[in-house]
């Protein structure tokens, strides 16, 4: 959409306020290996003037790409992967303790490093050119992610940070952090989520070493382009690369739900990886996915200075490994600061089961609000974005529920119902009313929507 967004507006209607100083922790690239320790960097986010927001000490001129707004700058800093006893952390620290005792380097040191620590807030090329991802690729629209301006953004992935770590000779390493996309509202997304991404890369010796008459086999040939491999890798080292990803993924999985567990592979597509699949676990007799991975497009493998090499890359999500280990429902309950909520998680170590005690389910308040679309460009995530602006955490869901075209102006007209429910009492209809409200005038305001409200 053309037209510069100004949330700054509407945030008044919002209970959550920006805090003026918000401080993030960053770790250096060169750091070999981490706990949580980070290097602290002055992080202020602010909007000094109305077309300027300042992060990291670098005000960032807005432009028709800037969409970012104080509801989601005020989530930025928040860490919750690095709060000690928070779920998040305790997924963090399950899967780092794995990988540190399950994968151990020539010296006896773990083979990979962590790093959970890296900014947020990532230029355009990292985000989406240093993968290979196309100008014109529907992951890049305004619609989906959070652009402080045309080149820099919040990442939308923790992928944003594979070219930089392999080209500092990195070829082991996990990198943990906070996500950020425009997304449908309903209790399993959330416009801040945390990733994990894991990179491994492998030399001609170290993929061949253990297989038979090895020594004749080779990374790379002059072939052909199929479903199974790049044109520049043999099919041989594609294999093997594959069967180590899936094994050392599935390993992972059974370490964290346990022998039972029953799991598949899906084929899919991301633009950096090939041949690419997703992990899906079944769970409470549904199958889910947790994880998408594949083998490292080449030519981003080359690009980072590691032409002799070939490898796998995964990305995982902790809000949804966390939701189906302790049964949490919300996804909003990970921002909470209930005691109730917290408290359930404080355990002597972080193998410890934990069954979620859910808190009062507190009964929903149902609005609907219906208007004729304006006749530019509209995407329903700009009004879900809208709606968790004005209404913030307490809004559990929304749901397109109609969708109507006038047969003479041909205008087209949407009801989305919103559910209100406060995780930790009761909402009165007045209140609830309020903020309905100040939604229905926001989406004429900053929308352009002809409401009927």
């Amino acid at each position: 959409m053309a037209m510069l967004w100004k949330f700054m507006r509407v945030a008044k209607y919002s209970k959550t306020a920006l805090s003026p100083k918000v401080r993030v922790k960053g770790i250096p690239a060169n750091s070999r290996h981490s706990s949580s320790k980070s290097v602290p960097s002055d992080f202020a986010a602010s909007t000094p003037c109305s077309n300027t927001v300042e992060l990291l000490g670098k005000a960032y001129p807005q432009d028709n790409y800037s969409n970012v707004t104080e509801k989601i700058l005020s989530k930025v800093g928040k860490n919750l992967h690095n709060k000690k006893h928070h779920p998040l952390w305790l997924i963090k620290e399950q899967v780092k303790d794995h990988f540190y005792k399950q994968y151990i380097g020539r010296r006896g040191t773990p083979l990979f490093s962590v790093y959970d620590g890296l900014s947020p807030v990532v230029t355009v090329q990292q985000n989406f050119d240093s993968l290979l991802i196309p100008q014109n690729h529907a992951s890049r629209r305004k619609e989906d992610n959070y652009y402080l301006n045309r080149d820099h953004m919040l990442r939308a992935h923790t992928s944003a940070h594979q070219w930089d770590l392999i080209h500092s000779g990195l070829d082991a390493f996990l990198a943990v952090g906070d996500v950020y996309r425009r997304d449908t509202i309903d209790n399993s997304h959330y416009p801040v989520f945390h990733q994990m991404e894991g990179v491994r890369l492998f030399s001609c010796h170290e993929l061949f070493s253990n297989i038979k008459d090895g020594e004749g086999l080779q990374l790379f040939e002059q072939g052909h382009r199929t479903a199974h491999k790049q044109e520049c890798h043999t099919m041989e080292a594609v294999r093997l690369v594959e069967f180590n990803l899936k094994q050392v993924l599935t390993k992972l999985m059974t370490h964290i739900f346990g022998d039972g567990l029953q799991v598949r592979w899906v084929d899919c597509y991301f633009p950096f990886t090939h041949p690419s699949f997703e992990m899906e676990i079944h769970f409470q007799g549904e199958w889910m996915e947790v994880l998408g991975c594949g083998v490292m497009e080449q030519q981003l493998v080359n690009s980072a200075g590691a032409q002799d090499k070939i490898g796998w890359a995964f990305g995982l999500g902790l809000e949804r490994l966390a939701m189906i280990l302790y049964d949490i429902p919300d996804i909003r309950l990970f921002w909470s600061e209930d005691e109730r909520f917290l408290k359930q998680f404080i355990v002597p170590h972080i193998w410890q089961k934990i069954k979620f005690q859910p808190l009062s389910r507190y009964p929903p308040l149902i609005n609907d609000i219906s208007f004729w679309l304006p006749s530019e460009t509209y995407s329903k995530n700009d009004f879900y974005d809208l709606a968790r602006t004005v209404g913030g955490d307490l809004i559990e869901k929304v749901v397109l529920v109609d969708e109507f075209t006038h047969p003479e102006t041909k205008k087209v007209s949407h009801c989305y119902r919103i559910i209100y429910r406060h995780p930790e009492r009761t909402l009165t209809q007045d209140e609830v009313h309020r903020i309905h409200q100040a939604i229905e005038e926001s989406a004429v305001q900053e929308l352009g929507v002809e409401g009927r409200f």
